[in-house]
């Protein structure tokens, strides 16, 4: 049962990485200054790093038997 409680976030963490490196890829594409290409590059991989980081929470979390964040409010 867990296993299929897993499976929302682990997509949705896939998703958003492909998403950010789409745009990393394009923002190294498009005929832009190269300090706004660096500050563009730094700014998606740090979210990439953050979805990440969410997503190793979220499976703690669900492997710890806490389904719902809310009971903690």
């Amino acid at each position: 049962m867990r296993r299929k409680k897993l499976i929302a976030p682990v997509l949705i963490t896939c998703w958003l990485i492909l998403t950010f490196l789409g745009y990393l890829v394009a923002c190294f594409l498009l005929p832009i200054p190269l300090f706004m290409k660096i500050v563009a590059g730094v700014i998606l991989l740090a979210l990439v790093g953050v979805s990440i980081w969410v997503m190793v929470e979220r499976v703690q979390e669900i492997e710890s038997g806490e389904e719902d964040d809310l009971s903690n409010y």
